[in-house]
């Protein structure tokens, strides 16, 4: 059997199919594993190219057989998706990954560090607390407006939710309604705490990098997105210009165009959809500064807010602080604002 040069490896939960082709692109190798077979099997073989799909253990294993002196390559899985023939499983899809890790025009996601999966474990349990602290608040609005309570929104109007639930003079609610919603309160609380607990990580984690520091100077853009950015995007002369990586990330429109006849959109949404929305969020914030006439907002939003609708600035906006972000990251510059 010739050397082993490129495999293919479909990796799940519990069993992973190998695909290996030598150079002269003949089948060398099919076989199936067991997750604890994994690592022994490939310190037997020669170093070779191995291709994965990018998902959340891919970066483990990645880490792991390159260790083992191979030379690991993550794509994402639509882009190898084109490659599957006839029925999809798992040997056609290692076969597919094989054939997709050699295509020249291939695009490849850089493997992460423990510290970078780390910081976006942070970013992650913060969302999803953040999307349990709506949910028990629209339930508790929810409950008291079947009795004809009905507060205003925001964080003002969940904080009066709760006093009223607490309040035990009040005679609004009954005894039986009280003590069932206490319960949400408490659990309300107590999610608040969790997710002050993960801010603060996240803030001390990027105090402790420039890099993220740097990005945080960039109007509309503060620790929060500051670090997931970094924590995402390993090296960002991956992507060719500002404009790729907007792109990447969603912002840009989507096109169906043909002929020479240019049709454009609404946003693609593709990519990183949480740096999306918090850079998003950070327009947004710019942008209801500039209408106050803040010195912090940007003439160029100013001027456009009088043109466009305000959620297609913010759009640009953000589009426009993906493209600072990139040039602060390739570049390794700082932000220098607009005289």
């Amino acid at each position: 059997m010739e050397k082993i040069t490129t495999i293919g490896l479909d990796i799940a939960k519990h069993v992973f199919q190998v695909h290996g082709i030598d150079a002269s692109g003949s089948v060398g190798i099919r076989r199936r594993l067991r997750r604890s077979e994994v690592l022994s099997f490939f310190a037997k073989l020669s170093p070779a190219v191995i291709g994965m799909e990018a998902c959340a253990t891919s970066h483990y294993w990645a880490r792991e057989l390159s260790a083992l002196g191979h030379t690991v390559k993550l794509m994402p899985p639509h882009y190898v998706k084109p490659y599957v023939k006839r029925q999809k499983n798992d040997m056609a899809d290692a076969a597919a990954i094989c054939e997709a890790v050699t295509r020249p025009s291939m695009r490849f996601v850089p493997v992460k560090s423990e510290e970078q999966q780390a910081v976006l474990m942070l970013h992650r349990s913060r969302e999803l607390l953040v999307r349990q602290h709506t949910m028990l608040v629209n339930a508790l609005r929810a409950h008291l407006a079947e009795f004809g309570v009905v507060m205003k929104q925001g964080k003002a109007g969940a904080a009066a939710v709760a006093a009223l639930i607490e309040d035990a003079e009040s005679s609004i609610l009954s005894l039986p309604v009280r003590e069932a919603l206490l319960l949400l309160v408490e659990q309300l609380r107590h999610t608040e705490e969790r997710v002050a607990r993960l801010e603060q990580s996240i803030i001390d984690w990027h105090k402790s990098n420039p890099t993220s520091q740097r990005l945080a100077s960039i109007p509309g853009i503060g620790p929060i997105t500051a670090s997931a950015i970094v924590a995402t995007i390993t090296d960002a002369r991956l992507f060719s210009s500002g404009r790729h990586l907007a792109a990447w990330l969603g912002l840009v429109p989507r096109q169906n165009s043909s002929g020479g006849k240019e049709r454009l959109g609404g946003i693609t949404k593709k990519g990183d959809g949480y740096i999306r929305k918090l850079l998003v969020i950070g327009a947004n914030a710019v942008l209801r500064f500039a209408r106050k006439g803040s010195p912090s907002s940007t003439r160029w939003a100013s001027s456009l807010l009088t043109r466009k609708p305000h959620k297609v600035v913010a759009v640009a906006l953000a589009n426009k602080m993906a493209r600072i972000s990139w040039a602060l990251l390739a570049r390794n510059e700082v932000f220098r604002p607009a005289a």
